[in-house]
């Protein structure tokens, strides 16, 4: 295996990793509760991880287990930039808004009252910026950004 081919499996599972356990930062610790296409957002990730955890395993299939893993990147930086459209109002959303409601465990009356008195959080609104760049801008620009350099370092192995 050559070391470009090493770096992109390694990039193939940091990329993903980081931006998973950043979106579950700023909702566990930042208390910045994701809507709908956030959560849109973090699926691919999910796959990219763990097609690239299989990259580690069964090393005759690394190369081709590392392009479906940044292919789910880049999947994920894709719907960042709709998302990131949808919260500048470039264009419109597809989705409704997300409640923060609780409902486990709850009666009838208690989850109507939960649905009802919870915050709803909008997926055309940004909760978060930075230099004028949301959360799902910014997951867009380290999607894109990683998933091409795995595959230019795939294409350098060759």
């Amino acid at each position: 295996m050559t070391p470009s081919l090493r770096l992109a499996r390694l990039l193939a599972l940091l990329v993903p990793a980081a931006l998973l356990a950043g979106a579950w930062g700023t909702q566990l610790i930042g208390h910045l509760y994701p809507c709908e296409m956030c959560h849109w957002q973090r699926w691919p990730h999910y796959a990219a991880v763990v097609v690239a955890l299989l990259a580690f395993v069964v090393a005759g299939q690394a190369r081709v287990l590392v392009v479906v893993a940044a292919l789910l990147i880049a999947v994920s930086g894709a719907i960042g930039v709709f998302h990131a459209g949808v919260e500048y109002h470039w264009w419109p959303g597809i989705t409704a808004c997300t409640s923060t409601a609780k409902l486990d465990g709850l009666t009838a009356a208690a989850r109507l009252d939960q649905l009802m008195n919870a915050p709803i959080v909008r997926c055309d609104a940004a909760q978060w910026t930075f230099a004028g760049v949301s959360l799902a801008g910014f997951n867009a620009i380290l999607s894109l950004s990683g998933a091409a350099a795995i595959l230019l370092l795939l294409r350098k192995s060759r």
